[in-house]
């Protein structure tokens, strides 16, 4: 039997253990533990520990242990002067009186050990089952803020709203109609100044104060909806039920290319649905995670690098092939080419790089609500600006931030909890020595790999 590596945080350090062990044996009182030996090659410090034999974690119960939501752990190994101490423990003895309710806690193999087809074939009958089996009460907060926009507000006051309130898009509310009957976007914003600019209109005058949300809508299918234009043509109101299970609402976000869904009470007898909130794929991930920490069994792909999954978007020269192509710009390049390839592309953000193509930020659908503070986009003409321009308005308005982005290497788990984070919609995949844009894994990747 073989002692697998395992790494545990304690104190702020991580603890590595490598050796082996000879085997386990069975005697009258339980199995009993034959010599083995553990090398350390650890800073000073004190760790706690435990051991994968045969895919069961097992600790040293001649030492101190305690029980922790993993199982059984060591408790503690002193190492001083880094020293390389070697551990020989007498047998050990374990009971495994099942009547007296002593389990041991099993872990599945090291990801190496088991195919890559079965590990995500297992791994996604795991979630599917926990999304099946939960509804969108199990996502949505029980109390949070709302904001909903009446079809006759006029547009210039509504985008000013969704910028001062941090929004990306909100639900419209028709008085005449008693419900919410659309959805306010970025896009729009992105659309409504073009349309403003192909026919020099000066933006900011009488009619845009005064052009309500629901014309404008009826405008932008006229103006969008020529030949090229049939994704513009009005559809219904694409929304979920309270009582849909979660793999029904993510795969409805998926398959529309939204970013979040309005949710409706379902109510017996009654003619109208009384609007609940909003349904993202970052809030059905959130609740995701936290399951997925529950149970180890049929997990082991949480541990397994990005190099060996496909999932995401990826350069050509990493030798990865992708449904999408991916997309970078550089600082220079105008915003009208970066606004295009967000619309045309149905995706939500561009990384920006330099000219060796090392990530500098990203630009997202989103931020093209800063140019509504102030009034900044009636002081300027979408042809003449640079991605670096915009990107210094949004930092006029909303200061420096951070990018967000992982390694080749790094774990699905560690993509999962990144994307868990609000306000996290994708991670920028880079080379970690010069940040070299290599892919960007998005929320709506991880489902459509998650999903199958």
């Amino acid at each position: 039997m073989v002692l697998q590596r395992f790494s545990w945080p304690y104190g702020g350090r991580r603890a590595s253990f490598c050796g082996s062990f000879t085997g386990w044996r069975e005697c009258p009182m339980g199995l009993v533990g034959a010599e083995f030996q553990v090398v350390f090659d650890l800073p000073p410090g004190v760790y706690q520990y435990r051991f994968l034999v045969d895919g069961v974690w097992r600790c040293d119960e001649a030492k101190p242990f305690v029980r922790d939501e993993y199982g059984l752990i060591s408790n503690e190994v002193l190492v001083e002067n880094n020293v390389q101490p070697v551990v020989q423990p007498e047998p050990s003895i374990r009971g495994t009186n099942v009547d007296e309710g002593i389990i041991l806690t099993t872990m599945p193999p090291e990801p190496s050990s088991q195919n890559p087809g079965v590990q995500i074939a297992v791994f996604r009958h795991v979630v599917s089952e926990i999304l099946l089996h939960n509804t969108i009460y199990d996502v949505v907060p029980i109390s949070s803020k709302l904001a909903v926009l009446d079809t006759q507000l006029p547009v210039k006051q509504a985008f000013k709203i969704m910028h001062d309130e941090g929004l990306a898009l909100v639900p419209l509310w028709d008085d005449h109609q008693g419900t919410i009957t659309g959805m306010l976007t970025a896009s729009d914003f992105v659309l409504m100044l073009r349309k403003l600019q192909r026919n020099i209109r000066v933006i900011g005058n009488e009619e845009l104060e005064m052009h309500p949300i629901s014309a404008w809508k009826e405008a932008k299918l006229q103006f969008y909806g020529g030949p090229d234009g049939a994704a513009m043509q009005r559809r219904p109101l694409i929304h979920v039920k309270d009582s849909d299970n979660l793999v029904d609402v993510a795969l409805t976000i998926i398959r529309n290319e939204i970013s979040s869904v309005p949710i409706f009470k379902c109510v017996p007898d009654s003619t109208g649905m009384p609007f609940l909130s909003l349904a993202t794929l970052q809030g059905i991930l959130k609740f995701l995670c936290s399951k997925l920490q529950e149970q180890a069994e049929g997990c082991s792909l949480l541990h397994n690098q990005l190099l060996s999954i496909p999932i995401g978007t990826w350069s050509p020269h990493t030798g990865r092939s992708s449904s999408r192509q991916l997309r970078t710009l550089l600082l220079s390049s105008p915003l009208n080419t970066c606004l295009d390839f967000l619309l045309q592309d149905r995706v939500s953000s561009i990384p920006i790089v330099d000219d060796n193509g090392s990530l500098r930020d990203v630009y997202s659908l989103s931020d093209i609500m800063a140019l509504a503070k102030n009034d900044v986009y009636a002081r300027i003409e979408l042809e003449q600006v640079t991605v670096q321009n915009a990107l210094d308005v949004q930092y006029q308005v909303h200061g420096r931030r951070q990018c967000h982005t992982c390694l080749q290497t790094s774990t699905l788990l560690e993509v999962l909890e990144g994307l868990s984070v609000p306000g996290v919609r994708r991670l920028v995949v880079i080379e970690q020595s010069t940040r070299f844009v290599e892919g960007i894994i998005s929320l709506r990747d991880i489902f459509t790999f998650l999903l199958g």
